[in-house]
């Protein structure tokens, strides 16, 4: 039988997947309930330390947490090269982000953002690849903040004698991967297709700007929005620190597909702040303060939004 002929391969049911996610989505969710009722009286004191927290700095977080939509916005327009509409561009953004905390692993931000690629004129596979070059982009921007701030501020963090293991199995699972891409005839179709929108998106200057910088202002203002929370708690953090407690934090919660990171980026952050020499209910306040800004108040009126989206058929 030819390669032509041969019967193409059997997708895993989207209700397994679903079921899937939505298990390991309720045990996280159920840990994460374990640890904040062992570690009750730090979450309560942490809730009275936000309460008392300093207003004009609380302000300054607010207005971070809105721009995040707006970089968001602008780093999507930069992975297509046909203009997109920029109220409505923005408008699903803030859709997105209220319906990545309703599904696990970021489904509900995707699945917005391709209907509304598709509904813009896109083809299915070029907003596909539009979704994926923006996240692909979003990761090496995160790395490469780390790597920046550590060359900047050596003493941020301790390497570990780790360190030296993580530098070679990182070429070994690029190797693994451009490996697995030769020997599929399907894959190779795939990432050829994904490398020639990129292509087309790079030659256009201001694509490639928009893509980038968005990318890069949209990680500094997620960062900056547990920076100004922690200075409004009084904590006497190096917003490098701090930073570099977000970036961890952030690329370790994208390992657990939980909705909108709740759970996992929760956890990630408190440790990551501890680790950076914050005391414990210090720390839960800083992340009760960053999720509030930036999850739990926009939510409604998120949902609204992609409500009002719909029903103009603009997703």
């Amino acid at each position: 039988m030819t390669e032509a002929e041969s019967p193409p391969l059997t997708p895993i049911p989207l209700g397994r997947r679903l079921y899937v996610q939505l298990g390991v989505t309720l045990v996280v969710l159920a840990a994460a309930g374990g640890m904040l009722a062992a570690h009750r009286a730090t979450l309560d004191s942490g809730t009275d330390r936000l309460a008392a927290a300093d207003g004009e700095w609380l302000v300054l977080a607010c207005l971070a947490a809105l721009a995040t939509w707006v970089c968001a916005a602008v780093a999507q327009q930069g992975a297509v090269v046909e203009p997109l509409p920029k109220g409505r561009l923005v408008a699903a953004q803030f859709a997105a982000g209220a319906a990545n905390h309703v599904l696990p692993a970021g489904a509900g931000a995707t699945l917005v953002n391709l209907r509304f690629l598709t509904r813009c004129g896109l083809s299915t596979r070029r907003s596909a690849t539009a979704l994926a070059v923006k996240a692909a982009v979003g990761g090496i921007v995160r790395c490469a903040l780390g790597v920046a701030l550590l060359a900047a501020s050596p003493g941020t963090v301790r390497l570990s004698a780790r360190v030296p293991y993580v530098l070679v199995l990182l070429p070994v699972a690029a190797v693994t991967v451009a490996l697995a891409v030769a020997a599929s005839g399907r894959l190779r179709r795939a990432v050829s297709q994904a490398f020639t929108d990129v292509r087309e998106v790079h030659r256009c200057r201001a694509r490639a700007c928009a893509l980038w910088g968005g990318s890069v202002a949209f990680a500094l203002l997620h960062a900056g929005v547990v920076v100004a929370v922690v200075h409004a708690i009084g904590l006497g953090l190096p917003a490098s620190r701090v930073v570099m407690a977000y970036l961890v934090a952030s690329g370790a919660a994208a390992l657990l597909p939980t909705p909108g990171g709740l759970g996992s980026l929760d956890a990630a952050l408190a440790l990551a702040l501890t680790a950076a020499g914050a005391p414990g209910p210090a720390a839960v306040s800083a992340v009760l303060g960053y999720r509030l800004l930036t999850g739990w108040l926009p939510m409604a009126p998120g949902l609204l939004v992609l409500a009002l989206l719909v029903r103009r058929s603009a997703l």
